[in-house]
């Protein structure tokens, strides 16, 4: 799993706004709500990230495939398979 973030820093409470009932059935279910939204932070963050590499560069690849496509890459004439 690529990590987007620094495990070793140190955590910081936080205040937000759920659903109330939502709240009350992941204590019921003794759910470690700061662990599952740490997790899915997580996912959404190294989602984005990727998602804005791939914008940022998408012209690049596309320009570098063409010229692959047009001249070849370097070691063409020099690999035996």
């Amino acid at each position: 799993m690529l990590v987007c973030y620094n495990l070793d820093a140190p955590k910081k409470p936080t205040n937000l706004t759920i659903n109330s009932d939502l709240l009350s059935q992941a204590k019921n279910l003794n759910i470690n709500i700061s662990s599952v939204l740490e997790t899915a932070l997580a996912d959404k963050v190294r989602q984005k990230m990727q998602t804005d590499w791939l914008e940022e560069n998408t012209q690049s690849i596309i320009f570098y495939n063409n010229h692959v496509d047009t001249f070849g890459v370097f070691s063409d004439d020099l690999r035996t398979f």
